[in-house]
């Protein structure tokens, strides 16, 4: 019960890696406002979990619904004492110059500018009670690119940095800013990562994973649970990687 009296948000926590997220926090005690824009699959993982989760429809491009989000969260919860902004989203696999406008600003407001705004929704809260853990959730493409995945990588490449920058900011305020590095996994996004999603791209994709599988939910749900518990205490402006030692 690692996180026992805990509460957190964890943005895009209904699938994916967030709802692997979700599911470890409450494994460990923590109280979760699961925020994603897919209100309906929100509420049924609330519902399957129980009375410690919290649904709550947001988009977090859109700052008038990050605020919405965080002072629903403080109402419900009490207090915010752990924020993961794992929502994300992609292109498909094109060659920079051929990426659309449209998807350049969706994966810069998703990706990047949501992070902004829920730094400006609840960091102030985190700094009244001199507490508080902020994880990002960023990939290997930020660290590793891969080709015609441009603009998806380099949104990930900030996330690495404004997590270091935050972190040195916010560390005399004794709050905590970590991220995650996760190699492709089981997710939703999948296929938007290899393009298509036959046996062939994934063989090809996972003999450049030294432990041979993909990340999973289960696997970013640990790291997490870790970087936001008083054990990683000490931790802070580190990205870590879960990628099987796609990396190295």
């Amino acid at each position: 019960m690692r996180l026992e009296g805990k509460t957190a948000i964890v943005t895009g926590g209904a699938s994916g890696f967030g709802a692997g997220i979700v599911r470890k926090f409450i494994a460990e005690g923590a109280r979760v406002m699961i925020a994603d824009i897919n209100g309906d699959a929100a509420s049924a993982l609330a519902t399957e979990i129980g009375e410690r989760a919290v649904a709550q429809t947001v988009d977090v491009a859109d700052g008038l619904s990050v605020d919405a989000m965080a002072t629903t969260a403080l109402d419900r919860l009490g207090q915010v004492d752990i924020l993961v902004n794992n929502a994300g989203v992609t292109h498909l696999p094109t060659p920079m110059e051929d990426v659309s406008e449209d998807d350049f600003d969706r994966v810069y407001r998703v990706n990047m500018k949501s992070i902004y705004l829920t730094a400006r929704a609840l960091v102030p809260h985190m700094k009244s009670r001199g507490q508080g853990a902020v994880l990002n959730v960023a990939s290997t493409a930020g660290l590793s690119p891969r080709p015609k995945l441009n603009w998806y990588n380099a949104s990930k490449g900030w996330v690495i940095t404004a997590s270091r920058t935050m972190a040195v900011e916010l560390a005399p305020e004794g709050i905590r800013v970590n991220a995650l590095a996760p190699v492709a996994g089981e997710t939703p996004l999948l296929k938007s990562f290899l393009g298509e999603d036959t046996p062939e791209m994934r063989a090809r994709f996972l003999s450049t994973i030294p432990l041979g599988r993909f990340s999973q939910p289960e696997d970013m749900g640990n790291a997490a649970c870790y970087l936001c518990s008083d054990e990683a205490s000490m931790i802070t402006g580190v990205v870590m990687e879960v990628d099987g030692g796609r990396c190295i």
